[in-house]
């Protein structure tokens, strides 16, 4: 498959698709706890919009990373937090509900901020960054087509017909986990010349990044009184990112396939973290409340 075909078709439609499968999850509900548990949603969006940014700076400078690869973390940190965080958040026995919700919170919010901070990133460590800077408003619209119009698509199949969307539901999980795996080992396929120093250079800051942000996610929510169920939430939701929306934004919209490494990276390191999260999780033993007892789509 052409390169240009593969970014500039087939990514930003599996995109589309994955985030149709979540959409196919979310109820009116999902919208609601925002209101009923307004504490919780600002520590987790806080954590996802305000920390993970800072952490992420704080990161690239500890590890000296350099150009596309500084600005390919950045990246990663300004996208939400995906639908594998809620699965991951299901199976550690977290409070689903409230992962659910931070997920669509922070998917709203990070449509208006990535370009922004994406910019910032360019400017600060590309040389002539100004040349390559994403549009705005052409961004703003490109998040908004591939992520939350197929979210808002599946919720309305889901409200208007529930037995299309029930039938639909696992095949669209099943392709929507294919198609993440597809698109990591594409991106890592695109720089297999530079992949090993990539690795060695992008792969510990990408695993820092995801243990600090979860740290500090789950510090901060024991800091500010959640219980132990609502904190390994925000921990997750703030480490858990949409690799595959920061692999579309580098090389979809930037047309830099360099800076989706630490996307690629990342999303396979972070499956390796959650198992670990999941096990510490269950040893737990907290109680699950019954009404969370069904898991949500994978990315």
């Amino acid at each position: 498959m052409q390169a240009n075909l593969l970014t500039e078709l087939f990514l930003p439609l599996a995109l589309a698709l994955i985030m149709l499968g979540m959409g196919l999850s979310l109820l009116v509900d999902d919208f609601r706890r925002i209101i009923r548990y307004p504490k919780a949603i600002t520590v987790g969006v806080l954590n996802q919009i305000v920390l993970l940014p800072l952490l992420a700076f704080g990161i690239v400078a500890l590890f000296g990373l350099e150009t596309e690869l500084a600005v390919g973390l950045i990246i990663l940190a300004a996208c939400p937090g995906g639908p594998t965080s809620n699965l991951i958040t299901h199976l550690s026995k977290g409070d689903t509900a409230l992962s659910i919700s931070l997920t669509v919170v922070s998917s709203l919010i990070t449509v208006l901020t990535i370009p922004f901070l994406v910019n910032f990133a360019i400017l600060r460590y590309i040389p002539n960054g100004q040349e390559q800077a994403l549009p705005i408003f052409k961004t703003i619209v490109s998040v908004l087509v591939i992520t939350i119009i197929p979210v808002a698509i599946g919720m309305v199949l889901r409200r208007k017909v529930p037995a299309l969307a029930n039938r639909v539901e696992k095949p669209v999980k099943l392709l929507s986990a294919v198609f993440l795996f597809l698109i990591i080992g594409a991106a890592l396929l695109k720089e297999k010349e530079n992949l090993a120093e990539f690795f060695a250079l992008a792969g510990p800051a990408a695993l820092a990044l995801n243990l600090l942000s979860m740290s500090v996610g789950y510090g901060t929510a024991r800091w500010s009184r959640h219980d132990k169920r609502q904190s390994i939430t925000i921990a997750i939701e703030s480490g858990i990112q949409n690799g595959t929306l920061g692999i579309a934004i580098a090389t979809t919209l930037l047309q830099n396939p360099a800076m989706s490494i630490p996307s690629a990276i990342y999303s396979l390191l972070m499956f390796m973290t959650s198992i670990a999260v999941i096990y510490w999780g269950n040893r737990t033993g907290l109680a699950v409340p019954e009404s969370q007892a069904v898991p949500t789509p994978m990315e």
